[in-house]
């Protein structure tokens, strides 16, 4: 994988937020398509209450069109639980 590519893979990045004050929820989903030190594609998830580090998770793919693609998915399912982006 070129420099190129890596440099537009670190700046896909989705940051959705969810604020119901009725409920006491603030929550954030943020959503990367990055590469590791192996040159791997990454989507990378990190998710929980606003102001606080939340879980994180790492998911390898084949390729990046392959991550685009459920970045798209993760956010169309995000949407429709009431997430805005920001």
């Amino acid at each position: 994988m070129d420099t190129a590519t890596l440099r537009d893979l670190t700046q896909t990045t989705l940051r959705l937020q969810r604020i119901r004050p009725q409920k006491n929820e603030r929550r954030f989903y943020t959503v990367t398509i990055t590469s590791d030190l192996f040159g791997q594609v990454v989507l990378l998830r990190n998710w929980g209450r606003v102001s606080t580090g939340g879980r994180l998770r790492w998911d390898l793919y084949p390729d990046i069109s392959t991550a685009e693609a459920s970045l798209r998915d993760l956010a169309r399912r995000k949407r429709q639980r009431g997430y805005q982006e920001l």
